[in-house]
């Protein structure tokens, strides 16, 4: 199945930040409109009542400095 990323957006953010957008995107979703914003990238999605989620934990080590770096990932699906 090939994949079209229809929105995408990464920066460095303080944890305040990014707990308040994801309150605000808590409310998108119980609401079902989702509207995602980035300077001039605009993308909006509804969400069915009962779509799947996961949440998932990953430490990745680097092979040569031994660094770790954490992801914590939250993640919807569904299908139309």
């Amino acid at each position: 199945m090939p994949e079209e990323q229809l929105f995408k957006t990464e920066e460095q953010t303080e944890r305040t930040a990014i707990a308040r957008a994801l309150r605000e995107a808590a409310a998108e979703i119980e609401s079902g409109d989702v509207q995602l914003l980035s300077g001039s990238q605009k993308q909006s999605v509804t969400v069915p009542e009962q779509p799947r989620f996961e949440v998932e934990l990953e430490r990745l080590t680097d092979s040569e400095t031994g660094a770790q770096r954490f992801e914590l990932e939250y993640e919807i699906r569904w299908t139309e």
